[in-house]
């Protein structure tokens, strides 16, 4: 387990941790070191903060996991040292000055679904000895 990075799951919106069981279950039977992150969503930097004391007390390399809203929270906890890569699941992934508010407020009408920041060049991990980055659909 310890060449193993540590993986911290962050859930979106409107749920709490415990929607990330089955994915804690797998991921530990697979060897891994899980841990939660329980937001207490009253604001983004409350939520990063929330994420950065988790991703500090596993003391080593961490891939930081965030579905829907949890993938601003990611954003914003994501550049801790300690950070090895970010997965976004149906995260929102805002750029530097945007938020999850902006997104959605740009969110075109003539679409079915959110736009791709990947299509558009905007992920954290696109550029040159960036952090690597998965957005996952």
């Amino acid at each position: 387990m310890a060449d193993k990075p540590a993986i911290v799951l962050v859930h979106g919106g409107f749920v709490d941790g415990s929607g990330w069981r089955p994915v804690y279950d797998l991921l530990t039977r697979d060897g891994y070191r899980v841990a939660v992150v329980q937001n207490p969503t009253l604001s983004l930097q409350g939520d990063a903060a929330a994420a950065r004391r988790i991703i500090d007390a596993q003391g080593g390399p961490v891939v930081l996991v965030g579905h829907s809203y949890g993938g601003a929270v990611i954003t914003e906890a994501g550049t801790d040292p300690n950070v090895a890569a970010l997965v976004y699941i149906t995260g929102f992934v805002p750029d530097s000055g945007e938020s999850v508010n902006t997104l959605l407020a740009d969110f075109p009408t003539d679409v079915p679904g959110p736009p791709d920041p990947a299509a558009q060049g905007r992920l954290p991990g696109s550029g040159p000895g960036q952090i690597p980055c998965v957005v996952c659909w």
